[in-house]
């Protein structure tokens, strides 16, 4: 049964512990039966708004048993993010229960002045000036923290704006994405296993797949999905399937509960996918170009994304000439690529971008080189035979398919 195979359990709270004030069917006699186990328990929302304390005594009132100590709020994460980051002045966009905990972490909170940073989370009461100072902040060199990524919230009246609404506005105005501390990111997994032995065998419970079970994955913890089915539409392969399906918590004592073992993350997970293009460019004497990329040092084909209004084909042409000086004409395609592990790129910004690019194989018809200094600090034709050692990593086969005369190839 799931209950003997890991030592701790990190609970979401709504939609696994309880719905609303009411505890949902069997939670609270089985959490009382894991305590009897010795499981370590932690329950985890991504709520900023509570305390830590008005969420223990919540639990309470429902018959759960809840130390304070157990409690991971995406509010009190974000504290100790701030705490450990020397962070010390902030200013709070969000609730009193957020700037409590803020300011229980030893934060000092600021109406005026230049903080470290900023921090985001959730609140009704939230206006136009708040908004406009924490653009202002940020652009003068804040650090954007978001309390956690979720833009709505349920109500009796339907999905109210929520944590990720009130930073959308801010990042479009202040031009920065934040910093996420709430799940799926890892930080607010690390504060949950914060203190545990090592070794210790750790479970995530949660309702939604793109929180809970990504989340866990990326945190390098098992993934148990509450819900009636599993869900059907996902790959193997996706991070957000889950490694159990259980209808309700008393089904983790159920000795015929199968559990997977999925493979590690192998890359982050992306926040977007992009279309992207590149270029194969031979010269008379079947040399290969390349460009010293400005982002990373490395050095990769002539490579970029595609602009609105524009074919593929064009892209690359235009990549090949914004890059390297040089003008050139596809002659065909070599291929599709989309595998994860290789077409997934972190940015230095801490954007994570997933590209499907579409690889061409082009002749030169004009111009000199002439590298730009923004996208590419240096251009040059090589043998295919004494590449650089430093080249991208998804780039060699681009290059081997162009030189073995493929057309169409998808990976």
């Amino acid at each position: 049964m799931l209950a003997d195979q890991f030592d701790a359990f990190l609970l979401d709270l709504d939609g696994v512990v309880h719905v609303g004030p009411d505890p949902l069917p069997g939670a609270v006699d089985a959490l009382a039966r894991l305590r009897h186990r010795g499981k370590i328990l932690r329950f985890l929302t991504n709520d900023p708004r509570p305390t830590r304390a008005e969420v223990a005594d919540r639990l309470t009132a429902m018959g759960v048993q809840a130390e304070l100590g157990e409690i991971v709020t995406a509010g009190w994460a974000t504290a100790v993010h701030l705490q450990r980051r020397g962070a010390a002045r902030v200013y709070v966009v969000g609730s009193s229960g957020l700037a409590e905990e803020l300011r229980a972490a030893g934060l000092q909170l600021l109406e005026h002045g230049d903080p470290h940073a900023v921090v985001v989370g959730c609140d009704e009461a939230v206006g136009y000036p708040h908004l406009r100072r924490a653009a202002t902040l940020i652009r003068r060199g804040a650090q954007f923290i978001a309390t956690n990524p979720d833009p709505t919230f349920p109500t009796r009246q339907g999905p109210w704006p929520a944590t990720g609404a009130i930073t959308a506005a801010v990042s479009i105005a202040s031009g920065v994405r934040p910093l996420v501390i709430g799940k799926p990111a890892p930080a607010m997994f690390h504060a949950a296993l914060a203190g545990l032995a090592p070794g210790v065998r750790a479970a995530m419970v949660g309702d939604t797949l793109d929180t809970d079970v990504l989340g866990a994955h990326q945190a390098g913890l098992t993934a148990i999905l509450i819900a009636e089915e599993p869900p059907a539409a996902l790959s193997s392969r996706d991070p957000r399937a889950p490694d159990a399906t259980i209808a309700d918590l008393s089904r983790l004592f159920d000795p015929a509960q199968p559990l997977r073992s999925p493979p590690p993350p192998t890359f982050p997970w992306p926040q977007e996918i992009r279309p992207g293009v590149a270029a194969v460019v031979f010269d008379a004497a079947g040399r290969v170009l390349l460009v010293r990329r400005a982002d990373n040092g490395l050095w990769g084909l002539p490579s970029g994304h595609v602009e609105p209004g524009e074919t593929v084909a064009h892209a690359a042409e235009r990549e090949v000439l914004e890059e390297t000086g040089l003008r050139v004409r596809v002659s065909r395609l070599v291929g599709i690529y989309s595998e994860p592990a290789s077409q997934v790129v972190t940015y230095p910004d801490g954007r994570v971008c997933h590209f499907i690019t579409a690889s061409f194989a082009c002749a030169v018809v004009g111009g000199g080189l002439r590298p730009d200094g923004v996208e590419a600090l240096a251009a040059d034709f090589f043998p295919t035979d004494q590449l650089p050692t430093d080249l991208l990593r998804m780039h060699p086969q681009w290059l081997t398919d162009a030189l073995h005369g493929h057309t169409g190839t998808f990976r």
